[in-house]
């Protein structure tokens, strides 16, 4: 069995928000999730969100200065093979590592399983 997960597949999605506790009310209320914290040095811990047993996302915190005017949003990741060599592809192709050729955004990681 592979450590990697497969390439070119969404393996993660993220809400970013400034309020977690409502975040997490609406969400365990409405989808039936749970949550599990997941401290961060220096930071507003970051939540992962549970579906049962299975992780199914996280919850990230908008704090600080530099997320100014960055509206609150889901952030989806995509498996790749290599971030490096995907990012410069991308570059090549127009697009940033976050924001393709046509302005969507996405995160590119190289998950271990």
């Amino acid at each position: 069995m592979s450590d990697v997960r497969p390439h070119g597949i969404f393996v993660w999605n993220e809400l970013n928000t400034r309020d977690i506790a409502a975040a997490k009310a609406f969400y365990g209320a409405t989808l039936g999730w749970s949550f599990e914290p997941m401290p961060i040095e220096g930071r507003a811990d970051y939540c992962i969100i549970r579906q049962g047993d299975t992780r199914v996302g996280g919850i990230f915190v908008l704090g600080g200065p530099e997320f100014d005017g960055v509206p609150e949003h889901w952030f989806s990741y995509i498996a790749v093979d290599d971030v490096d060599a995907r990012a410069a592809a991308v570059d090549s192709a127009g697009g940033a590592v976050l924001r393709d050729s046509q302005g969507a955004v996405s995160g590119w990681i190289t998950p271990a399983m």
